[in-house]
């Protein structure tokens, strides 16, 4: 069936749970780093990282010719309260031979959640966020004049392409301002009315969709989005705040938004509807660079998944692509060996360009 010409209407999803393709192209020429000029085509992402484990995962990353990285949070276990120790983590972690080549070759972006935030579970009530902040910024290799280091949290916009093939990654902060939760086990409990952003990072956030042109708006956060039906941490936890937040998307109309998350030691898609939103918002969820869950003993319930749960060390590769008519962007799952483990394939009609509301900015590492 033909989709749709008006872009609102036009999503269709298909799986393949298949390796055959288990092995990108790696003859054709790489992509250029993520920048203003060129297409963002290729995006590898993940989280739950320790520096102190073995990192068997950086070389089958690199094979995929990534033109960015992000971190979903956890890229440390801090868990301190002496910011000399969580130094000397960040500085492990840079000195580890493998990333090493990442940053070499790829630009890096990221966010962060509980451990390497310093404490685990902790929101606002940690009392050395503000250091901790600096710190995050050093890992990341944020100049020492950016305005993103005055601010208070680690939240961030990068917009990468051309005009008319634009992606604009929006990173949230839900450690910094999140409200507490009540009980001593704040990963089973309910706060209502809480928050996650703070205001400020919710003025920021509007502004950052209303204001936008992209064609597709990634946005990050440390924690799920959209799995409600587990007990741990996730925006569920606050159910206020995430309504809120779908919420914005239909109110500020922006294009083809994408969820990113990690934190749960497995990867998943998951997938959602939402009144005023003309398109099926997916949550990509990739986490366990060194370390996972189970081992397969338990699978969780999620009502809202598409295909199945991964329980074993993964990444996520999201690859755009431009050249079809609408875009289909591919969600690839992948190990050890590179191995893909789940294939998502999902049709985007795009929004026609348009002059810019604001100047686009982009960040590239060097």
């Amino acid at each position: 069936m033909r989709a749709p010409r008006n872009w609102y209407w036009s999503l269709l999803t298909f799986i393949s749970f298949s390796c055959t393709f288990s092995h990108p192209d790696r003859s054709a020429a790489p992509l250029p780093p993520a920048n203003a000029q060129s297409p963002l085509s290729v995006i590898a992402l993940g989280s739950c990282n320790s520096q102190e484990r073995d990192q068997p995962l950086w070389q089958e990353i690199l094979k995929n010719q990534p033109q960015l990285w992000v971190w979903l949070g956890d890229n440390i276990y801090g868990d301190t309260d002496d910011m000399q120790v969580l130094q000397a983590k960040y500085q492990k972690q840079l000195q580890q031979p493998d990333y090493r080549q990442l940053l070499q070759r790829v630009p890096v972006i990221g966010t962060w959640d509980d451990h390497d935030y310093g404490r685990n579970n902790a929101g606002k009530e940690y009392a050395h966020r503000t250091q901790s902040a600096q710190l995050f910024w050093d890992f990341m290799g944020e100049p020492a004049s950016s305005p993103r280091r005055k601010q208070k949290g680690v939240y961030s916009s990068h917009t990468y392409g051309p005009q008319g093939r634009q992606v604009k990654i929006i990173l949230l902060d839900v450690r910094y301002h999140r409200d507490s939760l009540a009980g001593a086990e704040p990963d089973y409990h309910l706060n209502p009315k809480g928050d996650m952003l703070g205001a400020a990072q919710w003025r920021w956030l509007e502004k950052e969709l209303k204001n936008s042109n992209a064609q597709f708006h990634l946005i990050g956060s440390g924690l799920q989005v959209i799995p409600n039906d587990h007990g741990y941490e996730r925006w569920g936890n606050f159910p206020a705040a995430r309504n809120r937040l779908f919420n914005l998307i239909a109110k500020t109309k922006a294009a083809n938004v994408i969820l990113l998350s990690g934190d749960r030691h497995f990867a998943e898609l998951s997938k959602l509807s939402w009144p005023g939103v003309p398109y099926p918002i997916y949550d990509f969820t990739t986490s366990g660079l060194t370390h996972y869950w189970k081992g397969g003993l338990v699978h969780e319930p999620n009502r809202n998944r598409v295909g199945e749960m991964h329980d074993k060390l993964n990444f996520g590769v999201l690859r755009i692509h431009w050249g079809t008519q609408p875009a289909v962007v591919d969600f690839e799952i992948r190990g050890r060996g590179n191995e893909l483990h789940q294939l998502v394939k999902v049709e985007y009609a795009l929004p026609k360009a348009t002059l810019p509301k604001k100047a686009a900015t982009s960040r590239t590492r060097k």
